[in-house]
């Protein structure tokens, strides 16, 4: 009959712990300013996400800090990751957003990747992406069985930049006439390429960034995805095949979920190792509460980008699971990626 008291003590006693919770959570934010780190330029998806996120992000973060976004554009995504993992401030004031091939670059052998994806803070992800690859209507390739049969340049950043390893995996793995071109900045400056007529293709992109940055090339025709690269199939991308139609064998399937399919992690958002688990709780309650926010959502669809959260927890135990794969897969999976 004891027993009673003591759990009615213990429950106070846990009720007054959450508002000094709360409150110490909040005079540290309060008046401080928390940095967006975008891996990537301005004006491509991973930037809008992140400008559109911040106002909204600042109203649910204990404190109201303000939040900021800054490019700190190199390496397709890993200068930002490397500055994340060892100088960034390990306080809870910083996030970086990067493609998803970033958490596997050490995965893969990259010496370049200077982190370790396992002790990285993962905050959440804004949307599951679906990837595709597509072309110009001037290159004359209607769909992607077409491009089995006619060659096609495609533009791409650097050698480990997901527009040139997904045009070289499509090429190795599924047989596709690529010729892929390196050395632009971003997607902003293929889609100027494409434009111009120098590249007549790109792979990787996300559906969201079609449908917003290349938005009015998506509606008129004059950008056409022919192939879906991850995710589920997209309801706005109906009739286009999927590259899972083209795995032979399960050790295909392994090899195709492994680097199409990580592109599910969409917009995730990271924060340094290390860092008070309250503030990184309270960045990730942030995120979460910013997703179902009527205001922010209000914003997501003037935009033109959809919104398909997951957790800080859910994006670490999915990339924990992919990278969980055999010494088999990830040497086939780095073999499609070279340029021959």
């Amino acid at each position: 009959m004891r027993a009673a008291p003591r759990i009615g003590a213990i429950v106070a006693l846990f009720a007054l712990a959450q508002p000094a919770w709360a409150d110490e959570i909040s005079d540290f934010y309060k008046g401080r300013t928390v940095s967006i780190v975008v891996g990537h330029q301005v004006g491509t998806g991973f930037d809008i996400y992140a400008r559109l996120l911040a106002p909204h992000l600042s109203r649910h973060i204990p404190g109201n800090p303000t939040v900021i976004v800054q490019n700190m554009v190199g390496a397709s995504g890993i200068t930002a990751a490397n500055w994340l993992s060892s100088v960034a401030p390990k306080d809870g004031t910083v996030m970086a957003t990067f493609v998803h091939t970033v958490p596997y670059e050490p995965i893969f052998g990259n010496d370049k990747a200077q982190y370790d994806p396992a002790k990285l803070t993962w905050i959440g992800n804004m949307e599951e992406s679906t990837g595709m690859c597509g072309v110009t209507k001037a290159s004359g390739i209607a769909t992607f069985e077409d491009l089995l049969a006619k060659e096609a340049i495609f533009g791409a950043t650097g050698a480990t930049g997901p527009l040139g390893t997904f045009a070289q995996a499509v090429k190795n793995l599924v047989g596709a006439k690529l010729k892929v071109v390196y050395g632009y900045k971003g997607s902003a400056d293929v889609k100027l390429a494409m434009n111009r007529g120098e590249v007549q293709g790109i792979c990787g992109l996300p559906i969201s960034t079609v449908k917003s940055f290349w938005g009015d090339e998506f509606r008129t025709g004059e950008f056409k995805p022919i192939i879906q690269l991850s995710g589920k199939p997209h309801a706005e991308l109906k009739g286009i095949p999927h590259v899972d139609r083209y795995a032979k064998t399960d050790e295909d399937r392994q090899v195709f979920g492994l680097i199409f399919g990580a592109q599910t992690l969409g917009r995730v958002y990271v924060s340094p190792p290390g860092q008070p688990a309250a503030r990184t709780k309270a960045m990730r309650d942030a995120m979460m509460a910013t997703m179902k926010d009527e205001k922010f959502l209000a914003d997501a669809v003037r935009a033109k980008i959809d919104i398909e959260p997951m957790t800080g927890e859910e994006v670490a135990a999915f990339i924990a699971k992919s990278s969980a794969v055999s010494p088999a897969v990830i040497a086939r999976a780095k073999q499609a990626f070279s340029r021959n």
